[in-house]
């Protein structure tokens, strides 16, 4: 059988009987910063073990495009500072860019500065409807006090925040690990997490969370991919749980920055029946639509 082309994705979501895709973990950055990311990819086999060659090394019109063609209603932009005074920049251009893609859902981001519970406050006034921190590349702990209002106001606001804090690609011993996130769990049960990667490589204590705090979601960004599973496998004894999981299982991608075509996403997630008998049509309408729709769609 042929592998799943992107150009196929608009007759593999319609067979699922679905209006498209709903993807809450793509970026779209500022040229310069996102070219510098690319370079980061390039150089970074000796950190990461081995090549990541970018898939969509394309200019934002033409990226923009292909998600469109291939069906993908609603996508974010996700951004993510990784020194003090950064952020405010990043969530404007996330912000204009949905005022002017209007796919795109408003997206934001907060570093632990000065100013950033109102910085926060300011992107919900302008309408944010998700924001995406990363504690690897950020170099800081989630549950440091200067950010303590502003996991209770993003709560309130019941925003969801893309949050990777699982030690997946390269460990930032500090920085990562489920027991940063759960910190800030018992004190904002509330809180609208989704775990990026499904928590990789710490799928079952990422899980258990999810399982205890009814508003923790998990993304599939790059989970199950072939890439994916030669260095962070995804314990068999775990799919019945992930599955039980399903209202809270959320499509990711991280298309551009991705080694492979975005149809592998959805090829992995597909081949999930093969290995469990829970997954089935209705799993994967709930992640690819509905879970993604009811977090950020209109």
């Amino acid at each position: 059988m042929e592998p799943l082309a992107d150009s196929d994705v608009p007759g593999w979501w319609r067979q699922l009987g679905l209006p498209g895709l709903v993807d809450i973990h793509t970026h779209f950055l500022p040229e310069r910063m996102l070219r510098r990311v690319w370079a980061h990819f390039d150089e970074g086999e000796p950190l990461i073990g081995r090549p990541w060659p970018i898939e969509y090394r394309w200019e934002q019109d033409r990226r923009l495009a292909h998600l469109r063609q291939m069906g993908v209603r609603r996508f974010t932009a996700l951004t993510y500072a990784h020194r003090p005074g950064m952020a405010g920049d990043l969530t404007d251009f996330a912000l204009d860019l949905s005022a002017a893609e209007p796919a795109c859902v408003p997206s934001a981001t907060f570093f632990p500065e000065d100013g950033v519970l109102d910085q926060v406050r300011s992107a919900l006034e302008r309408g944010a409807r998700v924001f995406k921190i990363h504690a690897q590349v950020g170099g800081f702990d989630l549950r440091e006090p200067i950010l303590d209002e502003v996991w209770g106001l993003l709560a309130d606001a019941g925003v969801p925040v893309v949050i990777h804090v699982g030690s997946g690609p390269v460990p930032r011993t500090g920085f990562t690990g489920p027991d940063k996130l759960e910190g800030v769990l018992r004190r904002h049960p509330q809180l609208t997490a989704v775990v990026a990667h499904l928590g990789a490589p710490e799928y079952r204590e990422f899980l258990t969370l999810a399982e205890m705090y009814p508003r923790v979601h998990l993304d599939t960004t790059m989970a199950f991919t072939d890439f994916f599973e030669e260095v962070a496998p995804f314990p068999v004894g775990l799919l019945p749980r992930l599955a039980a999981l399903q209202e809270r299982v959320v499509l990711g991608s991280d298309f551009p920055n991705i080694p492979y075509p975005y149809a592998r996403q959805l090829e992995a997630l597909e081949r999930l029946w093969d290995r469990e008998p829970l997954f089935d049509e209705d799993w994967l309408r709930a992640v690819c639509w509905f879970n993604g729709q009811r977090l950020i769609g209109d």
